[in-house]
């Protein structure tokens, strides 16, 4: 079993964009709006999405791992 970094930096990227997702609805004033666009809820979808994939990604590859092999007779 080895190191897959994929686990933490999905988390990271996930924890992030909950967060921006949140000022986007909370937060007021000129941190909310940047040319009329709500900055915060764009980047915050969009990193929950990448931290999402990679935990998928970790999850796969955790579960090919962990699948027993045949033994050759």
């Amino acid at each position: 079993m080895g190191l897959d970094i994929r686990l933490p930096i999905g988390l990271m990227f996930s924890i992030v964009g909950v967060l921006l997702v949140i000022a986007s609805f909370t937060l007021g004033g000129d941190f909310k709006r940047s040319l009329g666009i709500n900055i915060n809820l764009w980047w915050g979808i969009f990193l929950l999405v990448f931290g999402a994939l990679m935990l998928l990604f970790a999850c796969r590859t955790a579960k090919e791992t962990d699948k027993p092999t045949k033994p050759s007779p």
